[in-house]
């Protein structure tokens, strides 16, 4: 529970130098024989855009940033749909907690046992103060670091949790138009869950995050002008940030233009959950499959650099990016992230299909 690897640094290291890659299968819906749905209904939900579905070539083979696992290029349909304009904003997320008592991640004790499961057999139990209610928190550093180590800027902080972002003295007070953060995939999924919407698909954020823009690399198009565009890092990372945008973490939702769809902050501000499982080896898979009609992602989990974990996908960047050493504002851009794990740079969007629509619209009487 709670991303090992921040408990556990060096056993992660070491794990990571014998892992073997898992098969990819690639899941679909079971009506891959039907057509492609894009009709737009006539009515929707409040605060979503009707996304028509249709067919398109996921990830890249053309982008001089692409990593490995955004290749090889696939040809995907999938069903129309409809999505959050925004991310979920903390004001959005207090409803939720308001409304049910949910207790996040991040605000409970780490479970040993859990834990267990995600490192190699005979690991020994971490002191008890690791196990503690936390959270992982970016920290600018005093000066240029190692960049292939993260842990240069990553902190596991008691108290971090989504009303206190970066741990105690920190607060989301005023910031209610800002993305929730330092929410875990479980946490999203309860979320949808009871707003009666579900996490996208990898398939359906990609074909959103193009607005139907063919070739394009960043959701706005090819313009490298960052600090127009999108929340992203400026100046060196991770120990200069100038913030010439004017937001050193998150900022509020809608402070950019929207994509040709209407979509806002499909890059940077903050990583959004996926429902998909990450797999390092699930492109080359997909792209032996011919068309995937509504893919629903790998049957099973693998990320080389944390194999025992179970890790889910996450789309679109954050302010934390930047052309050096991340670059995942991109289109094609993923990140692998453990599926218990809550960052102060990452939250989520919701989608909705017709049929979950219908079961929750409005009647007239």
């Amino acid at each position: 529970m709670q991303h090992f690897i921040m408990v556990l640094p060096m056993m992660a290291i070491l794990v990571a130098c014998s892992s073997k890659p898992e098969v990819a299968s690639v899941r679909v819906q079971p009506q891959v024989t039907f057509a492609v749905d894009t009709i737009k209904p006539i009515d929707g939900p409040t605060g979503m855009l009707w996304i028509a579905g249709g067919e398109f070539v996921m990830g890249t083979d053309t982008d001089p940033q692409r990593r490995s696992d955004e290749t090889p290029a696939h040809k995907v349909k999938i069903d129309g749909y409809w999505m959050d304009v925004t991310e979920v904003t903390n004001e959005q997320f207090a409803k939720f907690v308001n409304a049910t008592g949910y207790i996040t991640t991040s605000e409970k004790p780490i479970d040993w046992e859990e834990l267990k499961a995600q490192v190699p057999p005979g690991t020994p139990k971490p002191a008890d103060e690791l196990l503690q209610a936390s959270s992982m928190v970016f920290t600018i550093t005093t000066a240029p670091v190692d960049l292939n180590n993260y842990l240069n800027w990553w902190s596991f902080i008691p108290g971090a949790d989504w009303r206190r972002p970066q741990g105690s003295g920190s607060t989301v007070i005023g910031k209610e138009s800002h993305p929730v953060v330092q929410v875990s995939w479980d946490d999203a999924v309860a979320y949808c869950k009871w707003a009666g919407k579900r996490l996208p698909t990898e398939a359906e954020w990609e074909f959103a995050a193009r607005g139907g823009v063919i070739g394009a690399i960043y959701p706005w198009g090819n313009d490298k002008d960052l600090s127009k565009h999108t929340n992203s890092w400026q100046g060196n990372f991770p120990n200069i940030n100038t913030a010439e945008d004017g937001f050193k973490t998150t900022s509020p939702v809608k402070s950019y233009e929207p994509n040709k769809f209407g979509l806002y902050d499909m890059a940077g501000n903050v990583w959004e959950w996926c429902s998909d499982y990450y797999n390092f080896e699930y492109y080359k898979t997909s792209a032996t499959q011919g068309t995937t009609i509504n893919p629903l992602g790998p049957a099973k989990p693998f990320d080389p650099n944390q194999p025992y974990n179970v890790v889910r996908t996450k789309r679109g960047g954050s302010f934390l990016c930047n052309e050096v050493y991340c670059a995942s504002y991109r289109i094609t851009a993923r990140m692998a992230t453990s599926y218990d794990t809550g960052q102060d740079h990452s939250g989520f969007r919701c989608v909705m299909t017709k049929e979950m629509w219908e079961s929750r619209k409005p009647t007239s009487n």
